[in-house]
Formats: C-alpha cells, sequence, structure tokens
C-alpha cells in the first residue's frame, strides 16, 4: 500500500494541485472551473472525432449522448453566482473538503484508475459504429473520471485576493 500511496496516488495529487494552481493563476477563475472546462473540452474533440469517423444514425447517436454528457458541465460553467468567487472563505471550504476526499477516497481514485487502464481494452464490438461508440466512451471515461476524482482530492491553489493571510512570496515587502 505504501508503494502504491507514493509512487500513484502522491505524484497525481501533487500534478491535479499544480493544474489548479497554473489554472487559477493563468485565468483567475476558481479552481472549481478546471473540472466542467476540461470535461467539455474533451467532449468537443470526441464531437470532432464522431463527426470524422461516424455517419448517420451512428453519428447523431454520438453527438446526441456527447450534447448529453456535456450539459452539467456547460449549466456550472453558464452560472455566475457570486459564491463562486474565489476568496479566503472559498479556499478554506474546498481544502476541508480536498482533505476528507483524500483522506476517505483512497481506493475509489485507485479503482478508478484501474479501471481507466482496462477499459479501452475491453471494449468490443463487432458493429463498426458500436464499436466507434465504445471506444469514445471509454476515451472519455479515462480522460475525465480519474481527473475529476484527483482534481477534487488535490491541494486548491491559495486566492490572489488581497487578504494578508494569503500573500504570496512575491508579493512580501521589507520594512512593513
Amino acid at each position: 500500500m505504501e508503494f502504491i500511496n507514493r509512487y500513484v496516488d502522491r505524484p497525481l495529487l501533487d500534478a491535479a494541485s499544480s493544474a489548479l494552481r497554473a489554472w487559477h493563476v493563468r485565468t483567475g477563475q476558481s479552481p472549481e472551473r478546471l473540472g466542467p472546462s476540461w470535461n467539455i473540452a474533451v467532449l468537443f474533440v470526441l464531437l470532432a472525432l464522431s463527426v470524422r469517423f461516424l455517419s448517420g444514425t451512428g453519428l447523431l447517436l454520438g453527438a446526441a449522448t456527447l450534447v448529453m454528457l456535456s450539459l452539467p458541465s456547460a449549466l456550472k460553467l453558464m452560472s455566475n453566482r457570486p459564491s463562486q468567487l474565489y476568496n479566503a472563505r472559498a479556499y478554506l471550504a474546498l481544502a476541508t473538503l480536498a482533505l476528507r476526499k483524500r483522506e476517505t477516497e483512497w481506493a475509489l481514485r485507485l479503482m478508478i484508475l484501474l479501471i481507466s487502464a482496462c477499459l479501452p481494452i475491453l471494449s468490443r464490438s463487432s458493429d463498426p459504429a458500436g464499436s466507434w461508440f465504445l471506444l469514445g466512451a471509454s476515451l472519455w471515461f479515462v480522460l475525465t473520471a480519474p481527473a475529476n476524482t484527483y482534481l477534487q482530492a488535490a491541494e486548491p491553489p491559495q486566492p490572489s485576493d488581497g487578504e494578508p493571510s494569503f500573500r504570496s512570496e512575491r508579493s512580501l515587502q521589507f520594512g512593513s
């Protein structure tokens, strides 16, 4: 267990934390918006691939499925509630939730990684359209499920809203 925790789970959590920090620094948005944005980007690529490789009823079924999968993420991104501001209060709430998820959902994260590794190999179909559909579904799962679980359990970045307790090292001023 220590091996898995040290060489698989911890590096993936650190990578997710770095991704959240980079997202917040570059966009200035809440780290909660990275997961839905990633989901929309993956679905857009899969839609482009389905237009390229599918036709007729298979294309219609694939496009409808991708649109339905994108609705929760799109609604989350389009809602502009004042509670979505990323400040010290939101940071503390996210950090508490991430700590709970890190400690209690360790086995779930590893199970999702195992399923993600096996799913593309196990999904086969004799129908060409069905085969492409299963391949797309497994790619969607592989690219989004582990990312979402690790993003939710990762340490969120500290907010850059001017709170004195969350100032970065670059903003330290001598003599003040």
